[in-house]
């Protein structure tokens, strides 16, 4: 039976998350030294190839694109945007450690959200949602393999709802360029809506 494979790609660095700053739905550019490192990971790993990429509309996702599949015109997609941090947006955790619903937020009380933000059950909904809508055109148009460029947050809420073996998001946590491969398959993606990661990427050269 035919199989669906998808890789997820973190986007390079930028200087505010480099910082401890909270960045979500905030558009800054590559940095610098991300923009270098995520150029040295393309010249000595080998990302995997694909027929189409999705892709986060946030600069530094697009950015990424352009550098690791720049004969691609990848489909940009809002709702793979990273989670709204409303007004702790480009503040950092010791900033915002007196505000008891920070505390509960990182808890992982679903009720609480960012002020002006998105809460953790908002922000997994529309990911969620997406995410199933993209792996449903990938079997109505048979693409059997694809890219998604996005952030950090998505990739790791996704593998933690769909992903086998099942883990928790932070046990998903990735490096900027860096990423998981899965692969859908049709009959235990319909019967159970989970999908296995078989590998993290960029592959060595040498790899098959």
């Amino acid at each position: 039976m035919k199989s669906y494979v998808i890789h997820f790609i973190r986007h390079g660095a930028i200087d505010e998350t480099l910082a401890g700053k909270y960045i979500g739905t905030t558009d800054p550019s590559l940095s610098d030294k991300g923009e270098t490192a995520l150029k040295k990971l393309d010249h000595d790993c080998k990302y995997p190839g694909t027929q189409v990429v999705f892709t986060s509309p946030l600069k530094r996702c697009i950015q990424t694109c352009k550098i690791l599949y720049p004969e691609q015109n990848p489909l940009s997609i809002p709702n793979l945007s990273e989670c709204n941090f409303g007004e702790w947006e480009g503040k950092t955790a010791d900033e915002l450690k007196s505000d008891p619903d920070f505390e509960k937020w990182l808890s992982g009380d679903t009720s609480v959200k960012p002020p002006r933000g998105e809460s953790n059950s908002d922000f997994t909904l529309r990911v969620c949602r997406m995410f199933e809508s993209i792996v449903e055109g990938l079997m109505k148009t048979g693409t059997t393999e694809s890219v998604i460029v996005t952030h950090g947050g998505v990739i790791m809420t996704l593998l933690a709802v769909y992903g086998l073996p099942q883990a928790k998001p932070f046990e998903w946590t990735m490096d900027n360029g860096y990423g998981y491969s899965v692969r859908v398959t049709p009959m235990l993606w319909q019967r159970d809506r989970v999908c296995e990661v078989f590998q993290t990427i960029p592959l060595e050269k040498d790899d098959e």
